[in-house]
């Protein structure tokens, strides 16, 4: 018995060489048409890693061998692999290959494979990610920097202060169209999540389009690379050098780097500067998550950086 040539596998039978490999691609390719362009990347390292392990272990990586023992045997092998770059792993990279591992066999389960769920027992433990975004203060920094003999890191800088009124990914500044604005609103469906959101524009994002309003395309949007590139030099010239914390953890190792921020701040600081900003002002965070086009706190959370001055005002206003 098949499922588009793929043989059903139950722990009785012995499972075909490659199985699991060529369930990779399989979907890889199921996958391709519905997901962002670059998404599917996570799942072609995961197959250099399993195929590494493979080697390592002289074992063979089989849906029937999807144990806890397995995760916690992968896991470990993750921790002291060095890639062919020459680079270790760090912890988040870790915990998100062992989260793509398990997405995939529930994948696999769903298309007829037959194996036993003690790898759903597995807790991938998840370190807590660094928050970049910009304080108001940084943000008008930005918005009145005198760029009159750079028009290079001007059109950068009107992309990003755009992205930081509205919310959007890179993605969605990139896709903007014409069509998607009447009037002081934007009427766009994400690329990402394919979520239709509905954007009132204010006052300066208004006067943002109309300096291009001559242009095909309502923003100056570049490639991600040069435009994390600009970002990083526009950045440095607006002087956002408050001293940045950076952990990183190998296996129990801790690692701690401080950056100036302006060493940090990429595409999507602009939107993690647009919920903060606006939790700073203490706008409701259903209105945010409508406005940005969070479907859930859980996914937002990672978005939001409540600052010192932010908390120290809630709890003034709270017992006044």
């Amino acid at each position: 018995m098949s499922i588009k040539g793929f043989i059903l596998v139950t722990v009785k039978k012995k499972e075909a060489k490659n199985l699991v490999f060529d369930y990779i691609d399989r979907y890889i390719e199921d996958n391709t048409a519905s997901r962002v362009k670059g998404s599917l990347s996570v799942y072609k390292s995961l197959k250099k890693h399993l195929r590494a392990y493979e080697i390592e272990k002289k074992t063979m990586v089989r849906f029937d061998k999807m144990s806890y023992d397995f995760f916690t045997s992968f896991q470990n092998f993750l921790i002291n692999h060095t890639t062919d770059q020459g680079k270790t792993l760090n912890k988040i990279t870790i915990a998100k290959q062992l989260s793509t591992l398990k997405t995939f066999l529930n994948y696999a389960k769903r298309s007829g494979i037959k194996f036993g769920e003690g790898y759903k027992d597995f807790t991938i433990k998840r370190q807590k990610l660094e928050v970049i975004a910009l304080t108001e203060e940084e943000f008008f920094k930005l918005v009145n920097l005198d760029l009159s003999n750079n028009e290079r890191l001007d059109r950068v800088r009107d992309v990003f202060v755009f992205g930081c009124v509205v919310g959007y990914r890179y993605s969605d500044l990139s896709q903007l169209s014409r069509h998607h604005i009447k009037g002081d609103t934007i009427y766009l469906t994400t690329e990402k999540t394919k979520t239709p959101i509905i954007t009132p524009l204010s006052d300066l994002a208004l006067g943002i389009l109309k300096k291009y309003e001559k242009n095909r395309k309502p923003l100056p949007v570049i490639s991600n690379q040069k435009y994390n590139q600009y970002l990083t030099e526009l950045c440095k010239l607006a002087e956002l050098n408050d001293e940045i914390e950076i952990i990183r953890f190998k296996g129990a190792e801790k690692i701690v780097n401080i950056y100036p921020k302006w060493q940090l701040v990429t595409a999507h600081t602009s939107r993690k500067s647009f919920a903060s900003m606006l939790i700073a002002k203490q706008v409701p965070y259903q209105v945010i998550m409508t406005l940005g086009g969070w479907y859930d706190f859980k996914s937002f959370q990672r978005y939001i950086k409540i600052e010192q001055d932010t908390l120290k005002n809630f709890i003034q206003t709270a017992w006044k």
